[in-house]
């Protein structure tokens, strides 16, 4: 994941995730991983299992530090975010 993004200060939101490279639409970034929780929070992402039930994910990587613009760039599938168009380096 270290080689697609990278943490800088966001004009957003505090920290933030930025493209070390470009990368392509469609492309795999990384995994949101962390520790399951029941609780809602800072840094949690909740992911629809295969039974329709909702499981927490407190955020213990560099995915924490997304941060939500008005046109996405980007996707989870599951714990898995994929660009959704191409993500321009530095962006």
């Amino acid at each position: 994941m270290r080689r697609n993004i990278y943490l800088m200060k966001s004009s957003i939101h505090g920290q933030g995730v930025f493209a070390r490279r470009q990368i392509a639409r469609g492309e795999y970034i990384g995994t949101f991983r962390g520790t399951p929780t029941r609780l809602d929070g800072e840094y949690t992402l909740w992911v629809l299992q295969d039974d329709d039930t909702l499981q927490g994910i407190r955020g213990r990587n560099a995915l924490r530090f997304l941060n939500h613009a008005s046109k996405a760039n980007a996707e989870f599938y599951g714990a898995d975010l994929h660009a959704t168009r191409r993500i321009s380096m530095g962006a």
